[in-house]
C-alpha cells in the first residue's frame, strides 16, 4: 500500500484553505451577484471609460463596507441606489454618492477598493471608472499588428486575476456572477464577449450582451476589432479577422462532433452555443475557456488539424472549469487535471486511439521534464501559491500530474465505472466552486466507499498531497512511438537523417523525437537534421519551439534569425517563456536582450510582466 509523503494536509493546516488569498473581496459578508456594464472603448486613449453596476446579496447583517478588487483603475465616482424597477429605469438622480478609498497597491493583487455603504439598505452600487493603458488584462494592438493592417484590435485576458484591471469587482472564482453589457466601439468594428453573441448585429458601434448563467469572474472576456464570423455547425462557429476565417473554419470544422462526444460523456452542454474567436498571435495562451466564446491562438491553425486538441480542451472546460470551478488558485488542478483528461477522451473519440495515446505520452514526457526541474515542495497537486503570483500555478506540472491522477482513477475503476463517477461529480457540483479538500471529502463519501477494493484513502491522498509521482506509477506508452525510438537510436548511432524512416509521422512523433534527443548533440548532426527536414523553417509552432530549444542548448547558431522572427511574431507563453529561459541558460545574453527589445511591445501585458521579472530586464 502506498503511504502519503510528508506533504500532507497537516503541513498546510496554518492556511485557511477556504480563503482566496488572491482577492481582497469580503465575499463572506456580501456577494456581488450581477454586473451591468456600460463601456465605451477608446482606441486613441487605449482606455475603457465605463460604469459598472453591481447587484449585492448581503450574507451578514450590518455590513458597513464593500471590498472589491481593482488594479490600475481610476475611480471617478461611486454611488448607490435602491430602485426596484431595474437598472435600465434608473437615472443619475436616483444615485446617492458613496465614500470610497483605494488602498495602497500590492504588486501582485493590485488595490483594495473600500466602499462605505449607507445605513439604509443598498441593493446596487455603481462605479464610474476608467482603465489604464497598461491594464494587465487588456491588450491594445495597432492596425499594423493585426492581419488586416487596417483597424486596431483589443482583447482581454482575465485569468487568473486580471479581470480587476478592467472591471472593479470581487475578482475570485468563489464569487460567480451573471452580467449584461452595453459596449460602444468605433463604427465598422465588431465587439464580442463571453456571452451570447449575434453575428448579424450591424456594425454601427453599439453592442449588447447578456450572460444569464453565473460564471467566475476570470471568465469575463471582451474582444473588439475587424472580426468576421462563419458557422461550422448548428451550435458552433468561428470569429476571426477576415483573412484567417476560411482557414480557421476548415481547421476547426470537427468542433460540433467534439461537442456531441463531450455531451455523451458528461451530460448536456448548458451554455447554448460554443463559438470560438481566433485572436492575433500575441494572445498569451493556447486557449481560454471563456463560456460561449473560447479564445484561441492562431498557432493552432497548422493546416492538418494536428493541434486541435486545444479546441477539445477549451470545450471540455465547459464542464470541468466553467460548470465546476476551483474555489482558489491553489485548487487549479481540479480545473486543469480533469479537463486535460477529458480532452484526451474527446480526441480518442474523434481522431482515434493512436492520436490520444500519442498526446498522453507527450503529456507524460513534459511532466517528467517538469519534475526534474521543479522543487519537490512544489510537486503536490494543490499549487500552494497563497503568497505568490497565481500565474505560477499555471505550469505543465499542474495540468499533467493532475491528468495522470485522473487517468489512474480510470485505470483502477475501469472506464465504465469511472465515467459514472465523473458524470455524478460534475452534476453534484454544477455552478459551484470547490476546494481540494471538498473534492477529497466527496471522494471519501463516493469513490472510496463504492470502490474500496480498487483504491484506498492513502493512495488517494498520496496522489493529491504527495510530492512527484506515487512510487511504482507507470506512465502511458504507445506502440506508435516504437518507430520513433528506432529512428532515434539509428540517428544517434550515426545513420544520416536522410536515411531515417519518417514516413507518416505526425506532429507528436516529431515532438517526441526532438524531446528525446540527448542534451548534447553535435553540430554536424544538428545541421544534418535541419537540412534534411527543414526544422528551422517549420511552420508548425509546436515543432519549431521544440527544435529551437534543442538548437539553443547546443549553440546551433543558424537558428538565431528564425528564432528571433518567431519570438517577435508569437506571444504565446507556452512558447516564449521556455525559449527565453533556454537563451538565458545557454549564455545568449546579448542576443536575448536584442530579441526581447524587438518583441516586447507585441506581447500581452501579463507576459511582459512575467518576462521582465524572470529575465531581469
Amino acid at each position: 500500500m502506498l503511504q502519503p509523503t510528508k506533504s500532507t494536509l497537516a503541513d498546510v493546516a496554518p492556511w485557511d484553505l477556504t480563503r482566496d488569498y488572491h482577492s481582497f473581496a469580503n465575499t463572506e459578508q456580501v456577494q456581488v451577484t450581477h454586473v451591468s456594464l456600460d463601456v465605451m472603448v477608446d482606441f486613441d486613449a487605449q482606455r475603457l471609460f465605463a460604469k459598472a453596476t453591481l447587484s449585492l446579496d448581503f450574507l451578514e447583517c450590518d455590513v458597513t463596507e464593500l471590498w472589491l478588487d481593482s488594479r490600475d483603475l481610476t475611480i471617478l465616482a461611486v454611488t448607490c441606489f435602491n430602485a426596484t424597477e431595474g437598472v435600465n429605469a434608473l437615472t443619475e438622480m436616483d444615485e446617492e454618492p458613496l465614500d470610497f478609498v483605494l488602498n495602497e497597491a500590492d504588486p501582485i493583487l493590485g488595490q483594495k477598493l473600500c466602499i462605505t455603504l449607507p445605513e439604509s439598505p443598498c441593493k446596487q452600487v455603481c462605479i464610474h471608472y476608467q482603465t489604464s493603458p497598461s491594464a494587465q488584462g487588456l491588450q491594445w494592438l495597432a492596425p499594423e499588428q493585426t492581419a488586416g493592417k487596417q483597424l486596431p484590435y483589443l482583447f482581454s485576458q482575465s485569468q487568473p486575476i486580471n479581470a480587476r484591471s478592467w472591471i472593479p469587482l470581487q475578482d475570485t472564482p468563489k464569487a460567480r456572477i451573471t452580467f449584461d453589457a452595453k459596449v460602444q466601439v468605433p463604427k465598422g468594428m465588431r465587439a464580442v464577449m463571453s456571452a451570447m453573441n449575434h453575428p448579424d448585429t450591424p456594425l454601427n458601434g453599439a453592442f449588447h450582451f447578456e450572460m444569464e448563467q453565473p460564471i467566475p469572474t476570470h471568465l469575463m472576456a471582451l474582444a473588439v476589432g475587424d472580426i468576421a464570423f462563419q458557422a461550422i455547425g448548428p451550435r458552433c462557429g468561428v470569429y476571426t479577422e477576415p483573412s484567417m476565417l476560411a482557414a480557421a473554419a476548415k481547421e476547426f470544422e470537427d468542433t460540433e462532433h467534439m461537442l456531441d462526444v463531450a455531451e455523451s460523456l458528461l451530460g448536456p452542454y448548458v451554455w447554448g452555443r460554443y463559438d470560438m474567436i481566433i485572436l492575433p498571435p500575441s494572445f498569451p495562451f493556447g486557449g481560454m475557456e471563456n463560456p460561449r466564446l473560447a479564445f484561441l491562438t492562431p498557432t493552432l491553425i497548422a493546416g492538418d488539424k494536428s493541434l486541435v486538441s486545444t479546441v477539445a480542451h477549451e470545450l471540455a472546460h465547459s464542464w470541468t472549469g466553467n460548470l465546476v470551478s476551483n474555489a482558489t488558485w491553489r485548487d487549479l488542478w481540479l480545473n486543469e487535471g480533469f479537463t486535460t483528461y477529458f480532452t484526451n477522451r474527446i480526441v480518442e473519440a474523434v481522431y482515434g486511439k493512436e492520436q490520444a495515446e500519442l498526446e498522453w505520452v507527450i503529456e507524460f514526457g513534459r511532466l517528467k521534464e517538469e519534475i526534474a526541474s521543479l522543487p519537490t515542495g512544489k510537486q503536490t497537486l494543490p499549487a500552494n501559491v497563497q503568497q505568490d503570483d497565481p500565474n505560477l500555478a499555471f505550469n505543465r506540472f499542474t495540468y499533467d500530474k493532475a491528468s495522470m491522477f485522473v487517468h489512474d482513477l480510470e485505470r483502477r475503476l475501469g472506464r465504465v465505472e469511472f465515467d459514472k463517477f465523473l458524470l455524478t461529480y460534475v452534476n453534484h457540483f454544477a455552478f459551484k466552486a470547490i476546494t481540494t479538500e471538498v473534492f477529497v471529502e466527496y471522494a471519501k463519501q463516493t469513490l472510496l466507499q463504492l470502490h474500496a477494493d480498487k483504491i484506498t484513502e492513502a493512495e488517494l491522498l498520496t496522489w493529491i498531497y504527495g510530492e512527484g509521482l506515487p512510487k511504482g506509477y507507470c506512465g502511458p506508452t504507445s506502440m506508435s512511438l516504437d518507430k520513433v525510438d528506432d529512428a532515434l537510436a539509428c540517428f544517434l548511432q550515426g545513420t544520416a537523417a536522410g536515411r531515417l524512416s519518417v514516413k507518416d509521422w505526425r506532429v507528436h512523433h516529431w515532438q517526441y523525437f526532438l524531446t528525446q534527443l540527448p542534451e548534447v548533440v553535435s553540430q554536424v548532426q544538428l545541421m544534418d537534421l535541419d537540412e534534411t527536414f527543414q526544422l528551422t523553417q517549420s511552420t508548425n509552432a509546436e515543432i519549431a519551439c521544440d527544435w529551437f530549444r534543442v538548437a539553443i542548448r547546443n549553440h546551433y547558431d543558424p537558428v538565431l534569425p528564425a528564432l528571433s522572427a518567431y519570438l517577435v511574431r508569437i506571444g504565446r507563453g507556452k512558447f516564449v517563456r521556455p525559449l527565453y529561459a533556454e537563451l538565458q541558460i545557454a549564455g545568449y545574453h546579448s542576443e536575448l536582450k536584442d530579441i526581447y527589445t524587438k518583441a516586447r511591445a507585441g506581447y500581452h501585458p501579463s507576459i511582459q510582466v512575467q518576462l521582465d521579472k524572470s529575465l531581469s530586464l
